[in-house]
């Protein structure tokens, strides 16, 4: 099956968290946590609509700078969420620099920004290169089960856990996958091509039957260009099946409010990119800092039945074993190993 995204962290397990979720038929993808980002080209950052930040420590939202730095004068949109004063962070960010020649350049930067209250109230705000990035108020969005951002073949939905701060977990959706018959495209002397996904979206989203399709491809004979109707090119799609779900949770303690917001939100999730901090035999210096040991991050895995996980911020201490952790983690997922107190 081949799916709508292709997600992969952006540093190594020991690095700062952060998840690059690219599009496979689209020039665009989404950034969750904006941390150490220097391993990216600017090519790959470019590419960025939406970016999700978990929460405002160092080592999620110090790449804030870098991203900026490339995106000034080539870049015309970014949209940003976080959660609460989100809004006064970014622009405390843009503050520190002097603007005095930001305006002059011809591709206008716009910076918009939403903000997620642990009440469930919203926010958003802009800022423009044009006006040396001074803080615009625009209108909040609404949040309707958790969806923070939706749009026809995705979601993203949100849910704060307790790091001791406000920390946003993520589900990324695909609504949906359409398949089609390679063999059918090719007994009508077509071939794959952009054309596909136009299709795709007039099928998902009930267009009418007459709606034409520009299809263009090209092949060894050169480039070719026809129009088809949705209904003339309809039985070329085998079948509608779900799309694939994707988590991405990091800080938090192992708590039993922890666990119940997580089963909520992520449950029954294809793929879960889960922090595992710590190796239970250091349960205690874990609660100090707030954060999981691979031992509960598999057993979280294993009561939201993730299908998949992806262990990753690792603490340093233990940078010649990485395995372990793994181990540790996946132990748990899959074979259900239990803490011997439970979550507070």
């Amino acid at each position: 099956m081949r799916y709508l995204f292709e997600p992969r962290l952006v540093n190594d397990a020991f690095g700062d968290p952060t998840l690059y979720i690219d599009f496979r038929d689209e020039r665009r993808a989404l950034l969750f946590d904006l941390g150490d980002i220097s391993v990216l080209p600017p090519r790959k950052l470019m590419r960025l609509t939406h970016i999700f930040v978990t929460h405002t420590h160092m080592d999620h939202f110090s790449g804030f700078d870098q991203l900026l730095r490339i995106l000034l004068g080539r870049k015309s949109r970014i949209v940003l969420y976080g959660g609460p004063e989100f809004i006064a962070q970014v622009e405390h960010k843009l503050r520190a620099y002097t603007w005095n020649v930001v305006q002059r350049y011809e591709v206008e930067l716009v910076i918009e920004v939403c903000e997620l209250g642990v009440d469930g109230r919203t926010q958003c705000a802009q800022f423009s290169s044009r006006s040396q990035f001074r803080r615009e108020a625009t209108s909040a969005f609404e949040v309707v089960d958790d969806v923070l951002h939706e749009e026809t073949t995705f979601r993203v939905r949100g849910r704060f856990v307790d790091h001791d701060v406000p920390c946003l977990a993520y589900a990324i959706e695909e609504k949906a996958q359409v398949k089609v018959g390679k063999d059918r495209i090719a007994a009508l002397g077509l071939a794959t091509g952009s054309w596909l996904r136009e299709l795709k979206h007039a099928v998902l989203t009930g267009a009418p039957s007459e709606t034409p399709i520009n299809v263009q491809w090209q092949d060894r004979h050169g480039k070719h260009a026809l129009t088809r109707s949705v209904s003339e090119l309809r039985h070329l799609v085998l079948d509608i099946v779900p799309g694939r779900r994707i988590g991405y949770v990091t800080d938090l303690r192992y708590t039993e409010g922890n666990l119940q917001t997580l089963s909520e939100l992520l449950s029954g999730v294809d793929l879960l990119y889960i922090e595992s901090v710590f190796l239970n035999d250091d349960e205690a210096h874990a609660v100090r800092k707030n954060h999981l040991t691979a031992l509960q991050a598999g057993q979280i895995a294993r009561r939201v039945g993730a299908k998949a996980i992806v262990p990753f911020h690792f603490s340093p201490r233990y940078k010649e074993r990485s395995a372990a952790l793994i181990t540790e983690a996946h132990a748990a997922w899959s074979g259900g190993t239990a803490s011997p107190d439970g979550p507070s």
